[in-house]
């Protein structure tokens, strides 16, 4: 599954999943209502849209009701939080691949009657930051083999793919290649647009004390934009992209934010939640 799209009327949801990715899992994997509403209005996002956005994650399995103690909340769904627990590494400490790594070549067939498992296995490659180097054929940095591994079984795909390692030895240039198998325009389209939209926000909150809100107000909205490059770009060898690639400018950008910001904006986050942690009527 999926936590997230990239549409522009899903943002208030990707916003709630970022909030349950950082701050849930530490409670149990559990917000009250009450702070996860304040939390969002904090974020410009006002209780309707919380509520609509809620209904639709429980919809898709993302989140589920729970009462804590005699207070009302929500939970990531397990297949939810296996997702955003596959997703720390790549996130935060995402790996840049080298010529000596290699790749990863996956092969797929799915009988036309389980259509479904098509689409699923196509996305969940998508996600790990796979490439398509022909129809049924899917290409990635090597040090994703493993990873790619446990989530195809974790998924119940492993039936329908072959997975091979191996080198490029013949025939043509790599670097044109990869420009077909990964869409590298919109790539540095993406990470354009984060620098353009983040770089002033180091340059304030490095140039004097940081406060908890404005750092929580900040931090949420920039992690929720960039959870999604990770994805797409799977850290493939500078050798085989355009000289002085954005990508890298982008990554630490964020490592520079997210150093800065998290453990301010956590702090905001856990004195609104323990605050709320109280009797609400269920949300239905």
């Amino acid at each position: 599954m999926t936590v997230f799209t990239d549409d522009t009327e899903s943002q208030p949801r990707e916003l709630i999943v970022t909030l349950f990715g950082l701050y849930a899992r530490a409670e149990s994997n559990w917000l009250p209502v009450a702070g996860l509403v304040r939390l969002m209005a904090d974020l410009g996002v006002d209780g309707q849209a919380v509520r609509s956005s809620v209904s639709r994650l429980k919809r898709r399995d993302v989140l589920q009701s729970e009462r804590h103690d005699g207070a009302a909340g929500y939970a990531l769904s397990r297949s939810a939080l296996d997702v955003i627990n596959e997703g720390d590494t790549r996130i935060f400490h995402r790996r840049r691949a080298t010529m000596e790594d290699g790749w990863v070549v996956l092969v797929f067939s799915v009988p036309e009657s389980e259509r479904e498992k098509r689409h699923l296995l196509r996305t969940s490659l998508t996600t790990l930051g796979f490439g398509t180097a022909a129809p049924g054929v899917w290409i990635a940095p090597g040090h994703l083999a493993q990873e790619t591994r446990e989530m195809l079984e974790r998924r119940g795909l492993a039936a329908y793919v072959d997975i091979f390692e191996g080198n490029h030895i013949a025939f043509g240039e790599l670097r044109s290649k990869v420009r077909r198998w990964w869409d590298l325009e919109e790539l540095t389209l993406s990470y354009a647009d984060f620098v353009e939209r983040y770089r002033p926000a180091l340059r304030e909150f490095t140039g004097g004390p940081v406060t908890p809100d404005s750092a929580f107000a900040t931090y949420v909205p920039m992690l929720t934009v960039w959870r999604r490059l990770p994805y797409l770009d799977p850290g493939l060898p500078l050798a085989l992209l355009p000289q002085g690639w954005n990508g890298v400018t982008a990554e630490q950008l964020f490592a520079d934010l997210n150093e800065a910001l998290s453990g301010p904006a956590r702090e905001h986050a856990m004195e609104v939640i323990h605050r709320r942690r109280q009797p609400q009527p269920v949300s239905r």
